[in-house]
């Protein structure tokens, strides 16, 4: 695939990110945040899993191969969704995704550069620590107290 289609897919996906917490938010306002998360996740589970079955390539009959830490990505996605469905409200959107965006570029600088998870290891530069530096100053104006 095209690294410009996959650019323009992850845009796709930052702006689902930036509008999930709120969508969340509205709906955990109604029902509760805990129950929200959960809708949010079973909503998520029943549209991939159509997905799976019409254009999947993969076969769900491999799963007891995977490593226990495999599977542990829906309970970091079930964390996440929680607090920011927790988080938007008291601190706004744009605060909660910065310290996100934030801490998922810094995780994403230290995988990348021990190349856990077997991954390809990409060297740390000087660019990329001006990078990552400047998201945190940003991070720090937007979020106010």
């Amino acid at each position: 695939m095209n690294n410009i289609i996959l650019f323009f897919l992850m845009f796709c996906g930052g702006l689902a990110v930036a509008l999930q917490p709120s969508i969340n938010s509205r709906l955990a306002q109604k029902i509760g945040f805990i129950e929200s998360s959960c809708i949010s996740f079973a909503v998520g589970t029943l549209a991939l899993y159509f997905v799976a079955l019409v254009a999947g390539r993969g076969n769900f009959r491999n799963l007891p191969e995977a490593a226990w830490w495999e599977l542990s990505g829906g309970l970091l996605g079930a964390y996440f969704v929680s607090m920011t469905i927790l988080a938007v409200p008291r601190i706004g959107t744009t605060a909660a995704l910065a310290a996100t965006i934030t801490a998922q570029l810094l995780t994403g600088l230290f995988l990348d550069t021990f190349g856990f998870f077997g991954f390809r290891q990409i060297p740390f530069d000087l660019k990329r620590a001006v990078g990552v530096a400047l998201l945190i100053a940003g991070t720090s104006l937007v979020f106010r107290r």
